[in-house]
């Protein structure tokens, strides 16, 4: 019996924004496997076109970038069009206390994560704040 409270992730888009190719790929990976579909940026600039274009569900964001960095990518989907996406902050950098806690109290922000990052986390973590339920594994 299906609980109809819950949306279907293969209707929610998980825009994987990291200039680590590794990276990019562990999380499509984990993602896709939820039923997720997925759209990759390489870096801020990619990861603004594509929020705007795109209308992800959610974003998964590492801080670290060439180009643009994480808080300006921050504050810049924060704008118009891009406000209510949600984002998942992803980075491999130490912060302190104090920087994620300002990160986590962006308005965008739902959550901070520390690489290296744990596939059942980011599972738990996006079906969580998408509202949707795990494929149902099988037993083979």
């Amino acid at each position: 019996m299906e609980n109809s409270s819950f949306s279907n992730p293969a209707d929610k888009l998980v825009l994987i924004v990291d200039d680590e190719e590794n990276i990019r790929e562990l999380l499509e990976f984990v993602v896709k496997k939820e039923g997720f579909r997925v759209d990759r940026a390489v870096d801020g600039e990619e990861a603004l076109s594509k929020a705007r274009q795109a209308s992800p569900d959610i974003i998964l964001l590492d801080l670290m970038h060439p180009k643009f960095g994480g808080f300006e990518i921050l504050r810049e989907l924060q704008g118009d069009g891009t406000a209510n996406i949600p984002i998942v902050v992803i980075t491999g950098r130490y912060t302190d206390r104090l920087t994620s806690e300002m990160i986590r109290r962006e308005p965008n922000v739902r959550d901070f994560i520390v690489k290296p990052v744990k596939p059942q986390i980011i599972a738990a973590l996006l079906h969580k704040l998408l509202n949707t339920q795990p494929p149902v594994k099988s037993n083979r």
